[in-house]
């Protein structure tokens, strides 16, 4: 009786669909249509709505839709590229240059892109790429028929996982596709996936059609090229492959299935695909939900509610339309790396990416990253809210905010019996969610919670108490500027990331931090009405302005240094401390310098032999024997650029009035990030101050940051 029911439901699914469902998506806002070619500087990634995702076995897929040679084609780390070839009167096109044509992406949203082309005369075609969820990914494809004269044309859509562990289990009629399974490692190039996390490696797939497949096949080959002989067999007479081989079963490569259809001129036609993805371990029915939910959904719902989420943001009247795409990538960068509450918090929280998934990327929230939440209130000021309040309700009694906090809890790596914490971003990035969202209870909860933080570091981080502040013992995380930087180095001997002396050290950079939070503390007591507070702030502000420009300020270079903790000088052990490194702006920022001071830093900061570099402002003078303008790895800090740390210094020289200057930064960082986003259409963790070719971590969730940028570049 069961498996009756069970298949009568799969017919409902299957057969008894809404018609509304299979039609073209429409985006009815005009601002959000962005008709970008090949060419354009567009963000590729795509990830699903936070409130279909998942924190494990998650796939997002990266869409190439601009490399000639090739189909259309949606990747997922380590498990497979996913795309459909056409076969039109027996003509295989299965290479994006011989559509008549190409394709153009009319709309791109953190979960979805919306694309029109024309693969043969008179095929003109809306393709939907849309991550329904963690699991389940849609190609939704409607064609016209413009032409005037009958054209027979079969779909084929394919997963490709070359020489890996790609095996069929069975072709099931009742999910109109086949089952397959693959295994993925947690070996990652930048940091592999923790081991006793519970990360999945073994995959279930089901590759399923919205109307039963007129043939499956599975196929050997290491391209695309192999599938291509598969379906056009090459003979004097090119015979037309009326079926695929339909293997039911064994390890392969190609994983396919055949659809087929007639369309007399003025007619049209739509067929969607889906490719679930689950566990291995979960039961085989999940999955089968999922795609029958991915199969069922209205995808123009999802635009609209697309479109929804975008109404809150500035609407600037950009001069061009790469800016436009940079700003609203930006935006989907930032959303899709958003997971709902799980585990010991009940807000949402961000992962670094998505796709790719990387070990430290997908660890819990820092403030560094937490950044991101100054471009991302604009979208969502609800959700950027609860990702700050992740760090208030796990903060500790004595004010400690640990480096990471997430699902697992608060994550201090106690080291020589210290627990780190990471770099005070805290209360500027709430000062200015508050001043988009209003929200007072929250304004008041950070207040709160950042006035402890800062009794905290005062009481753990300036040992020798002389109102200056020291990186903890774990500094070469805490400090954020990682290890490869010329001050670690110093002591490195070229042999590794370098000695760490960040704990040894009147930090400059953490000093300024400090002073920053106590500012917006400040500002924050004015605004919730506590003029008694008020004054405090002031007196720590202005204290600890004067130790910066008194003690690392250099009369010599005429620039802000770090300073041995022992006695205030620029030398530690017997080697000299004064390296300019962007943290030297920093003072400008946090609101420090005295206006003349900010005024000689502009001569070092549009000096081109040192920080005036084309792709915007290198972390360490160019002039400098250790600067490297070469990104060929995770956390460089020798000359790449990281574009938080360059809207840092943008951000203050507008705090000085230098606005045509920090908009000048402003176009380098664009520079840099256009540049990339033509080539790739991807984000990077970092950019080469003088070079377009680079290495690092892709989609890396703090180049949300342009989107800022732009706003504060076009706000009158």
């Amino acid at each position: 009786m069961k498996l009756y029911i069970s298949f009568f439901m799969l017919l409902v699914i299957f057969v008894i669909l809404p018609v509304n469902l299979f039609s073209r998506v429409v985006v009815e806002d005009d601002y959000l249509i962005i008709n970008a070619a090949t060419d354009d500087p567009l963000f590729t990634t795509y990830a699903a709505a936070m409130e279909r995702s998942r924190f494990f076995a998650d796939k997002a897929y990266f869409m190439n839709y601009f490399t000639p040679d090739e189909p259309i084609t949606y990747q997922s780390q380590y498990a497979g590229n996913w795309s459909v070839f056409w076969k039109v009167n027996n003509i295989v096109i299965d290479e994006i240059r011989e559509f008549i044509e190409k394709p153009v992406v009319t709309a791109s949203f953190p979960d979805m892109a919306i694309l029109e082309y024309a693969p043969f005369e008179g095929l003109q075609v809306q393709e939907v790429f849309f991550v329904y969820s963690s699991g389940a990914a849609i190609i939704h494809l409607d064609i016209r028929n413009t032409g005037n004269r009958e054209l027979s044309f079969n779909l084929y859509p394919l997963i490709h996982l070359p020489e890996d562990s790609l095996m069929v289990v069975r072709y099931d009629s009742t999910q109109h596709g086949y089952i397959f399974t693959h295994h993925e490692s947690t070996i990652r190039l930048h940091s592999n996936l923790y081991a006793n996390r519970g990360y999945p490696t073994n995959f279930r797939n089901l590759l399923a059609c919205s109307d039963n497949p007129d043939s499956y096949g599975t196929f050997e080959g290491c391209d695309v090229q192999d599938f291509y002989f598969a379906v056009k067999r090459l003979s004097k007479v090119h015979a037309n492959v009326q079926r695929l081989n339909e293997k039911g079963s064994g390890y392969t490569e190609f994983v396919a299935l055949q659809k087929n259809f007639r369309l007399s001129p003025g007619e049209e036609v739509s067929v969607r695909f889906v490719r679930g993805v689950q566990d291995a371990r979960s039961a085989e029915s999940d999955l089968q939900a999922d795609v029958r939910n991915a199969l069922q959904a209205d995808i123009q719902e999802s635009v609209d509610e697309n479109i929804r989420l975008f109404s809150s943001v500035p609407r600037i009247d950009f001069k061009t339309n790469a800016e436009k795409m940079v700003y609203l990538g930006a935006f989907n960068l930032v959303r899709q790396c958003m997971l709902p509450p799980s585990g010991e918090t009940g807000y949402n929280f961000y992962v670094f990416s998505r796709n790719p998934v990387w070990g430290w990327g997908h660890g819990h929230q820092v403030m560094h990253e937490s950044l991101s939440m100054l471009a991302y209130v604009y979208l969502d000021p609800k959700s950027a809210q609860e990702s700050q309040r992740i760090y208030m309700e796990q903060q500790y009694a004595d004010g400690l905010i640990g480096y990471r906090h997430g699902p697992r809890g608060p994550q201090v790596y106690p080291h020589e019996g210290v627990a780190t914490t990471s770099a005070p971003f805290y209360s500027w990035t709430n000062w200015e969610i508050y001043k988009v969202s209003r929200d007072k209870k929250f304004l008041e909860d950070a207040y709160r919670t950042g006035s402890a933080f800062i009794d905290y570091l005062e009481a753990e981080r300036d040992k020798d108490e002389d109102g200056m502040f020291e990186w903890g013992p774990y500094g070469i995380i805490e400090n954020v500027r990682d290890g490869w930087n010329v001050v670690f180095q110093l002591f490195s001997e070229g042999e590794d990331e370098g000695r760490d002396i960040s704990d040894e050290l009147d930090a400059l950079d953490l000093t300024c931090q400090v002073a920053n939070e106590i500012y917006y503390l400040r500002e924050m007591a004015r605004e919730l009405g506590f003029q008694k507070e008020i004054e405090n702030w002031t007196v720590k502000f202005d204290t600890l302005a004067a130790l910066i420009n008194r003690f690392m300020w250099d009369e010599e270079d005429q620039f802000y240094y770090h300073v041995a903790m022992e006695d205030n000088s620029f030398l530690f052990e017997g080697e000299s401390l004064k390296r300019k490194e962007i943290i030297g702006f920093l003072p400008m920022w946090a609101h420090v310098a005295p206006k003349d001071r900010a005024d000689i830093l502009i001569g070092h900061l549009t000096n081109e032999e040192s920080f005036w570099r084309q792709y915007g402002i290198p972390t360490l003078a160019a002039d400098d024997p250790h600067y490297t303008p070469f990104v060929d790895g995770c956390c460089r800090w020798n000359g790449p650029i990281w574009l938080l740390w360059d809207y840092m210094v943008f951000d203050g020289l507008r705090n000085y009035g230098y606005k045509t200057l920090a908009n000048q930064i402003g176009e380098k960082m664009m520079l840099a990030v256009i540049t990339q986003l033509k080539k790739n259409h991807r984000f990077w963790e970092s950019y080469s101050p003088d070079y377009p070719v680079q290495e690092c971590p892709s989609n890396y969730i703090w180049d949300s940051i342009m989107a800022k940028l732009l706003i504060d570049v076009y706000k009158k």
